[in-house]
């Protein structure tokens, strides 16, 4: 028998997990089979063990595999030439406005979708959003230290605190769109937000 190349085996694994990403960012964790994720990326079940061993694991690498993407964005966000602390930070923020939509996120606001409902299902899934959301905090605060030294950027407190804040105020806002279904939880997101970390 002829052995599968490893990047087959890597691309049948970032297969299922994209196709995860997708169906279970719009309908959520519990309420898709692992049926569905499969049949929708043409894998067969046996090949899903061989990557992961449960539904559970799925759900772990699902997470990682969202922010490690979410990461490496807001790495390239925040490394943009010939642009202030600030205006990186609305970049960052009008990135989240589009991708978090109240329709249909298509596996872009995994967090936001999964964050409530896996964190009391599974202590495993509740560490890896943890550590996720954590990394993005982090990058926030970086920035907010580099703006402050630049001068595009004042606040009151520390940068990791402020940072929390606004992760905590865009999450919330995150969630209201759904809601009511409409962008006024954004627009509202963002005006608190100049008015937190702009200069007077």
């Amino acid at each position: 028998m002829t052995p599968t190349p490893a990047t087959d085996t890597l691309d049948v694994r970032d297969k299922i997990l994209a196709t995860g990403q997708r169906i279970m960012g719009g309908k959520g964790f519990s309420a898709v089979g692992l049926n569905e994720v499969l049949t929708a990326a043409g894998v067969p079940k046996g090949s899903f063990y061989h990557y992961f061993g449960s539904k559970e694991a799925f759900g772990d690498a699902l997470l990682e595999d969202y922010f490690a993407g979410y990461l490496s964005e807001m790495d390239r966000t925040f490394s943009q030439p010939r642009r202030t602390r600030a205006q990186q930070l609305d970049a960052y923020f009008k990135a989240w406005m589009d991708n978090q939509s109240f329709e249909d996120c298509q596996g872009r606001c995994l967090a936001v979708k999964l964050g409530a409902e896996v964190a009391d299902l599974s202590q495993s899934m509740r560490a890896t959003l943890q550590r996720g959301t954590a990394g993005i905090i982090s990058r926030l605060a970086t920035v907010l230290e580099a703006g402050a030294r630049e001068g595009s950027l004042s606040f009151a407190g520390n940068p990791q605190a402020m940072a929390q804040s606004l992760y905590e105020l865009w999450l919330g806002a995150s969630l209201m769109a759904k809601i009511v279904r409409n962008r006024q939880p954004f627009d509202n997101a963002l005006r608190t937000s100049h008015h937190l970390i702009r200069p007077d």
